[in-house]
């Protein structure tokens, strides 16, 4: 019997939450299982074990897409799993070993994040992030209506200090798994810059760069990242 087609688990990161991919998942339409998973945001580490648990969770082979933060967690995700058919990068990191999301942003200048975000101490220990919402719209998604990156300021999840911080643990998994890159050329959190040299060293299988292309290309941009999607689903079926 042939395996089963995998189930695609979308990964959100910082300052969105799992609705950033409502657009995305409807152009997969009914065709494609999927699951958008609820990044918990506290650390790479425990981020990666939740999402790894949803992975085992839908009994069946996967693949894992990462949008910004998200990309840090599918690749320690996917670490010696193999379920996991495939990556995909959606305007997000893909560490080496060793590497943070803090340290990725700032490999190339451009990134105007750090000067758009609030932040606050957390009664557990350390500091919480956020994008203040007047900057929002600019910053994050700028390629979408004011009305719908409005809303998505006040519904964004913010991120802790340390989820940023932390480093990659073990080699990454974009070493031994197929991958496919899709970005924006305007990205302001994540220079196009450090995504283009992310992908050059992964060798991708697909690598689509998106003329105009915010930050928020999930939101903005659903059809071209549902076809690098369904791309990375059909090369790995």
């Amino acid at each position: 019997m042939p395996d089963p087609e995998p189930t695609i688990v979308l990964v959100h990161g910082a300052f969105a939450d799992s609705s950033s991919w409502n657009g995305v998942i409807e152009r997969l339409g009914a065709a494609y299982n999927v699951v958008a998973a609820a990044n918990p945001l506290r650390s790479v580490a425990g981020d990666a074990a939740y999402v790894r648990d949803v992975a085992r969770g839908t009994g069946g082979p996967v693949v894992l897409v990462g949008h910004s933060y998200g990309g840090m967690v599918i690749t320690q995700a996917a670490a010696g799993e193999t379920s996991v058919r495939a990556l995909v990068y959606v305007n997000a990191f893909a560490p080496d070993t060793g590497e943070s999301g803090l340290s990725l942003s700032g490999k190339f200048p451009g990134s105007t994040l750090a000067d758009t975000l609030v932040q606050y101490p957390l009664s557990s220990g350390g500091n919480e992030m956020a994008i203040g919402q007047d900057a929002y719209h600019a910053q994050f998604a700028a390629d979408s209506s004011a009305d719908v990156a409005a809303l998505m300021a006040r519904t964004q999840r913010p991120i802790t200090e340390q989820a940023l911080s932390d480093g990659l643990t073990g080699d990454p998994a974009w070493r031994s798994l197929p991958s496919w890159f899709v970005f924006g050329d305007a990205d302001k959190n994540i220079p196009a810059a450090v995504h283009r040299f992310m992908a050059e060293r992964a060798a991708p299988r697909g690598q689509r760069e998106v003329v105009g292309g915010s930050h928020a290309m999930t939101v903005a941009r659903p059809g071209e990242v549902a076809e690098s999607i369904i791309e990375a689903v059909r090369a790995t079926s």
